[in-house]
């Protein structure tokens, strides 16, 4: 099967727009950011549990896909970065399919990553603010020890000295992720995990809010009302 095919075949699978008008999440995207080891993946589930409707667009799932399709380690072996960075470039293409099918259809969407390149989800949620989006951000927030040592635990383990600088990375970018979202930026400290559920059920309630307003912006409206025709003549 060739690369691009099975690029293809993954974002059909991952991702649908045939909800068009009537998805309850229509025209939100929420960020969740959070480094190697914050705990990020446990907090999307138990997000998606609530907001089972939104399409999660993360190139982590397709990286690890790709990886065992190749014989790679997810161990991040030195001797295998040359054919690792080859897949984490088409994961990335996976990533950016799923994303454009998403907006295409306006449909609700979590955007997962690290959030450490700060310009980068900047420029996306740019374009989806121009489409009509309402954008929130939820940052999982965590103290270094606690994020190493989690890394040291995960399946697919990034090198120590790594998992640090991504933690340095995004922990430089909280003031500026709150700044581009302002009241819809929500920040849920994992670094004791005692009390982590408590403190996700109150960040889901303020969330609950956001999503279940309807669009508002001219530009959805606009989209919605050019949608409805189709909709109703089928």
């Amino acid at each position: 099967m060739r690369a691009t095919d099975f690029i293809n075949i993954y974002c059909e699978q991952d991702v649908s727009v045939d909800e068009g008008v009537n998805d309850p999440y229509i025209f939100k995207a929420v960020f969740l950011a959070g480094g190697p080891g914050s705990g990020k993946s446990f907090i999307n589930r138990e997000l998606m549990t609530q907001f089972g409707g939104m399409k999660t667009i993360n190139s982590d799932n397709a990286f690890e896909a790709l990886m065992k399709k190749a014989n790679l380690s997810l161990k991040m072996p030195s001797d295998e970065e040359a054919p690792r960075d080859e897949v984490r470039g088409r994961a990335k293409e996976i990533f950016n399919k799923q994303s454009e099918l998403a907006r295409d259809g306006r449909l609700g969407m979590i955007i997962d990553g690290t959030g450490a390149k700060f310009d980068q989800i900047s420029q996306l949620n740019v374009r989806l603010l121009a489409l009509g989006y309402e954008t929130a951000m939820v940052f999982v927030n965590t103290d270094v020890e606690s994020a190493l040592a989690r890394n040291a635990k995960r399946d697919r383990t990034v090198p120590p000295e790594i998992a640090k600088q991504s933690w340095l990375n995004v922990q430089k970018n909280i003031g500026r992720f709150q700044q581009v979202f302002n009241q819809n930026m929500f920040i849920i400290d994992n670094s004791d995990d005692s009390d982590v559920k408590q403190r996700i059920q109150e960040v889901e309630k303020t969330m609950r809010k956001f999503l279940s307003s309807p669009p508002r912006r001219k530009q959805a409206l606009d989209w919605i009302q050019s949608q409805r025709p189709q909709d109703e003549a089928r």
